[in-house]
């Protein structure tokens, strides 16, 4: 995929929300070179490895290359410096203030190449009361009301998602915000810089449905009972499934299903409104009557329907579904050393920049040698560089 063909991004960001937001940049053909310390970021320790690179970091880093630097040295900051000359976009998610006291701040590096994308990302904002705690995924689920539209309606209790997706959330933001930056460029010749925090995105990303009770100060909502009124998954003979009706003609379909078409003219259940209302006694019936069939059989009768519905799938069934297997939504490709390799293909097809395949995760400083010549240095300079222990080299 050629679409962001001569564009170079430098990525100086750890862990997850920046490396993600990297990665989908290289998906979609940019040249995204990881700037890593001597030890190699802390992604690349927080699991086993599999021929030197641990799952976790494989599907974050793909596609990239890896130069290791020592960002305390001189020698590792001039390397650095030569770097942004030839880049396009910069990411980096160090608390805030810590670029600035490296010398790479905002300004420093745009004067240096006034075209640049510099981004920074950050948890909970540059300023206030929060900027500089360190922060973790959980920590902006706590801050930005995820652990309570998780939390259970019933009882009160709390819950995070079992996924880091403030993180990601994080990432998707941040690789669409770069590619307006680019667009603007385009049209002005002007970088800027582009700041993100974790928090900001996790509550845009919230807001439509889960914050119905702040939007509008003059007309209260309880956000607790509106997130309550979704339909849970529900259990069957042989499993489970989830059935979803929203529209009217959806729950007189579901009601179908069930054989029992009284409810359809049900008060309590009339309209959206009302079944919005009376949530509760909704879902009960509904767990009854699905409960009554297979998982094959219920799905069966409401696809004839027309009622959104679907099996709950467990993780190693996903390959197996023919949905998924129609649509390459999983792309196998087999390497020497790591046979086969699974990754979701890239979600956004392109007419003119068809998929044609992905690329491995870098070894840590991979790249360093074959970087360090194209930005001039002699074979010699290299070796200076690595027994100064300025850069490190792939082993």
């Amino acid at each position: 995929m050629e679409l962001l063909k001569d564009i170079r991004v430098l990525d100086l960001t750890t862990m997850v929300s920046g490396p993600v937001a990297a990665t989908i940049l290289a998906d979609q053909g940019a040249d995204v070179i990881k700037v890593e310390p001597l030890h190699g970021e802390q992604m690349r320790h927080v699991r086993s490895s599999h021929f030197g690179v641990n799952p976790m970091f494989f599907s974050c880093n793909r596609g990239k290359k890896s130069i290791s630097l020592n960002l305390k040295s001189e020698q590792g900051k001039e390397v650095l410096w030569r770097l942004i000359e030839t880049a396009d976009v910069l990411i980096q998610n160090f608390r805030p203030g810590a670029i600035e006291k490296m010398g790479f701040s905002a300004e420093k590096v745009r004067e240096k190449n006034k075209s640049l994308i510099f981004v920074s990302i950050s948890g909970f904002g540059e300023e206030g009361p929060y900027a500089q705690k360190r922060v973790y995924d959980p920590v902006i689920q706590a801050l930005s009301g995820a652990a309570d539209i998780q939390g259970d309606h019933k009882t009160g209790e709390p819950h995070l998602f079992k996924l880091i997706i403030a993180d990601k959330i994080t990432s998707l933001t941040t690789s669409q915000a770069i590619s307006s930056a680019l667009y603007s460029r385009e049209k002005t010749g002007e970088g800027q810089h582009v700041k993100i925090s974790m928090l900001d995105s996790m509550l845009s990303f919230f807001w439509p449905e889960g914050m119905t009770g702040l939007t509008y100060d003059e007309y209260e909502v309880d956000s607790s009972k509106s997130m309550s009124a979704v339909e849970p998954i529900f259990a069957t003979k042989d499993g489970h499934v989830t059935a979803v009706s929203i529209a009217d003609s959806e729950w007189a379909g579901m009601c179908r299903a069930f054989g029992r078409s009284e409810l359809i003219e049900d008060p309590r259940f009339i309209n959206a409104i009302e079944r919005f209302n009376h949530a509760e006694i909704r879902k009960q019936i509904v767990a009854e009557e699905i409960a009554k069939w297979t998982s094959e059989e219920i799905l069966a009768r409401l696809d004839a329907e027309d009622v959104p519905c679907a099996p709950i799938l467990k993780r190693d069934e996903l390959k197996d579904h023919p949905q998924i297997q129609t649509n390459g939504s999983i792309h196998t490709f087999n390497v020497p050393g790591y046979g086969n390799i699974n990754q979701a293909r890239p979600p956004a097809q392109f007419e003119q920049a068809p998929f044609d395949g992905m690329d491995l995760a870098p070894e840590l400083g991979e790249h360093t040698a074959s970087l360090l010549e194209e930005l001039g240095y002699s074979k010699e300079e290299i070796d200076q560089l690595s027994e100064g222990r300025a850069v490190r080299l792939a082993e």
